[in-house]
């Protein structure tokens, strides 16, 4: 199975490089397969590649899914 997430880009490096953000993790990822990203953008993650852009609404609501699956009741 595999298992992409919206991340959200927090900075631009040389080299289709860029540091995304998600619940407070950093990561460095390629930007290669993207095009058109800026600082505050959301991408989908696999594997280290951003694979589009994302919508910020659709990122917070798929995020927060996310977090709802993973609550384990008491």
């Amino acid at each position: 199975m595999c298992l992409a997430i919206p991340v959200e880009v927090v900075a631009l490096h040389q080299g289709d490089v860029a540091t995304v953000d998600v619940g407070g993790v950093r990561k460095d990822i390629s930007l290669a397969l993207v095009e058109d990203v800026a600082v505050g953008d959301f991408v989908i993650l696999h594997v280290g590649y951003a694979l589009q852009k994302l919508d910020r609404d659709e990122a917070r609501k798929t995020l927060e899914a996310i977090a709802a699956a993973m609550v384990v009741p008491s």
